[in-house]
């Protein structure tokens, strides 16, 4: 053992062994290092792609994703790689994800980031109204998506008669503020944008007393937000109620009957047709020039409302259910069909 020892210390005394042995070391652990690196860029990944072409603006649903086995090196910095990251966004405006793609991060947005997401939010049957605002009627800002506001309405400027104030409209949802250039004001963003409009769904009767309102500047009508349950001071003022505001905006307005539109002529209303038995699948048919002219949305059932830009739509009912499909224009017209699955006449629904 002595010996042993003896011979090894000597052997290292000898620098030429002692520079051999390090250099034998150093090309161990760089083989070591390279192989791990090889094999950690050539090890196969689950990576998410989509099962068709989505098309701009599409929510994307799980049948639409699945996994498969890429090289790890292939990857860029920007794939996502978790289905649960994908499943329930949308496809970027300007983005169509081509089938067999992976995903983006900057062609997968949620629904809240689509320019027209407030569109999306609009209840069924409702039309979509633009209320112009400033910084001083927001309460500095104060109103956010969301929010349930009032809309209160002022009349007279106090020269020629004593001025009315009342509620016009009460309890409506705000569903986005945006900017002068049609920006949300709350974006997570570090630029300070000034509220120029609220944008709400109103039933269409609402809808036109509103927008009769608003072009009564001239007699001294103006309109303002209020959250809602709030007081409102009318002190020097007489309050009125709702229906005496709109037997004044009545008495001020020219109405023009309009021929009445019915599923049967209304050439944008979506057709519905069914298979019958179980399980039974239901077609909405939309007209040309959804996702371009048109927001066209459908509901089933109680689930949340889903935007399409193709003019088909197969949906399967195992039983009873309902159905609403909606074509908006770009000036907020809804044409909307509700109706009960299964249907009583089950060819061709709003034909």
């Amino acid at each position: 053992m002595d010996n042993f020892m003896a011979s090894a210390k000597k052997l290292f005394r000898n620098k030429n062994v002692v520079t051999i042995i390090g250099v034998v070391i150093i090309l161990i652990l760089l083989y070591v290092g390279y192989s791990t690196q090889i094999n950690n860029a050539v090890e196969p990944v689950q990576v998410p792609v989509a099962t068709q072409t989505i098309q701009p603006r599409t929510e994307i649903t799980d049948d639409m994703v699945q996994l498969v086995d890429m090289p790890n090196v292939s990857l860029s910095d920007n794939v996502i790689r978790s289905r649960s990251q994908i499943v329930g966004m949308y496809s970027n405006v300007n983005s169509v994800i081509p089938e067999g793609s992976m995903f983006y991060t900057d062609t997968v947005i949620s629904g809240d980031e689509l320019p027209d997401a407030a569109f999306a939010k609009v209840k069924s049957g409702e039309v979509v109204y633009n209320f112009p605002v400033d910084m001083e009627s927001t309460y500095g800002n104060s109103i956010f998506p969301g929010n349930m506001i009032d809309i209160y309405m002022k009349v007279g400027d106090g020269t020629d008669e004593k001025i009315m104030i009342g509620k016009l409209i009460e309890n409506i949802e705000v569903l986005a503020v945006k900017d002068s250039s049609g920006r949300a004001v709350f974006e997570n963003t570090s630029e300070e944008r000034t509220p120029a409009m609220l944008i709400f769904g109103l039933k269409s009767n609402l809808y036109t007393l509103l927008k009769k309102a608003s072009y009564m500047d001239v007699l001294g009508v103006e309109l303002y937000p209020v959250p809602h349950g709030g007081e409102v001071d009318t002190e020097g003022a007489t309050a009125v109620s709702t229906q005496q505001l709109v037997d004044y905006i009545d008495a001020h307005s020219v109405n023009i009957p309009e021929p009445e539109i019915t599923a049967e002529n209304d050439e944008l209303m979506p057709k519905v047709t069914e298979t019958g038995g179980n399980p039974n699948t239901v077609t909405i048919t939309f007209p040309e020039g959804c996702g371009e002219e048109y927001v066209c949305t459908y509901v089933k059932d109680d689930e949340r409302s889903r935007t399409v830009t193709k003019t088909t739509q197969e949906l399967i009912y195992t039983g009873n259910g309902t159905l609403t499909a909606t074509v908006q224009e770009d000036d907020g017209t809804a044409h909307s069909l509700t109706i009960d699955i299964p249907m009583t006449n089950s060819t061709n629904v709003g034909q």
